[in-house]
């Protein structure tokens, strides 16, 4: 079955976001701002492609979204990034309505639009456990009565670890056990149907469809920083960080292939590959 991870490359669409603006101009300043794109480009080449590249389950398509109206800078360095990365495939398309475009994004991915496929949700600045893939195969395989008889499964890892910069140790972490959270989070969708995994808020998918929910082991990492769109809504709490173990960096080696100067570089950017002024 084929497996999509789609992943949004600060890509301006038209809602999608919990900040408002006023227009595609001013939602395009916010998400091209040097300092929030070197941050991002790091997050993604130090923090999430590591686990990625080393999926014990090589066979799925990363397809990332972006948008036409990207910088060149950034969108050379994206490439850059995903140069080793064969699975990967960059997109490009005009701001439009968040649904409708994900939603034509992850269907023209589909190698066969009448066969069943899974599609996972995926930030740049998150990270996915090195058997992910492998792991969401082999539970559709296992759950393929329940997968048969719904055009639409949610399939959620909720347990999983946030991480943030800190300046008196190499990083802060607090464990995570969060249902619907949007990170580790898969939709196995029925050949023909056409609604895709961006169709739906994450933290409601229950609503919508029978889900499956599994709390071992950490499947996801989440990194905590100012510009994380979830939290730009009042009243977001902090989960209890500390310091890491020992354990825990044994942990991120071999669950993501992450070490703890792999973890620094990615909250601390060497440069912002900002576009040159001109003229």
């Amino acid at each position: 079955m084929q497996v999509i991870l789609f992943c949004r490359f600060s890509y301006p669409a038209e809602g999608g976001f919990q900040v408002d603006h006023d227009s595609i101009t001013d939602r395009r300043a916010f998400l091209y701002d040097p300092a929030r794109m070197a941050l991002r480009l790091s997050l993604f080449e130090h923090f999430c492609l590591p686990g990625i590249k080393a999926q014990t389950d090589p066979d799925f398509d990363l397809v990332v979204l972006v948008g036409t109206c990207l910088p060149d800078p950034y969108f050379a360095r994206l490439q850059d990034i995903l140069r080793d990365v064969p699975q990967a495939r960059i997109v490009a398309r005009d701001p439009a309505p968040h649904r409708q475009v994900c939603q034509s994004v992850l269907n023209a991915a589909r190698r066969h639009i009448h066969a069943p496929c899974l599609q996972v949700r995926h930030d740049d600045d998150d990270a996915l456990a090195v058997d992910f893939v492998a792991r969401l195969r082999k539970t559709a395989t296992d759950c393929q009565p329940v997968l048969q008889a719904n055009r639409l499964v949610g399939l959620d890892w909720n347990r999983g670890y946030t991480l943030r910069a800190s300046d008196l140790h190499p990083f802060e972490i607090a464990e995570t056990v969060t249902p619907y959270l949007g990170v580790a989070q898969a939709m196995a969708v029925q050949g023909g149907v056409r609604q895709s995994q961006m169709n739906f808020a994450h933290s409601r998918i229950n609503r919508f469809m029978p889900t499956l929910t599994f709390t071992d082991p950490p499947m996801f990492l989440r990194a905590h920083h100012a510009h994380n769109d979830s939290r730009q809504r009042p009243k977001v709490t902090d989960p209890d960080f500390h310091a890491p173990t020992l354990d825990h960096i044994t942990l991120l080696n071999r669950r993501f292939a992450l070490t703890a100067d792999a973890v620094q570089a990615a909250f601390a950017p060497a440069d912002s590959a900002a576009p040159r002024a001109t003229g």
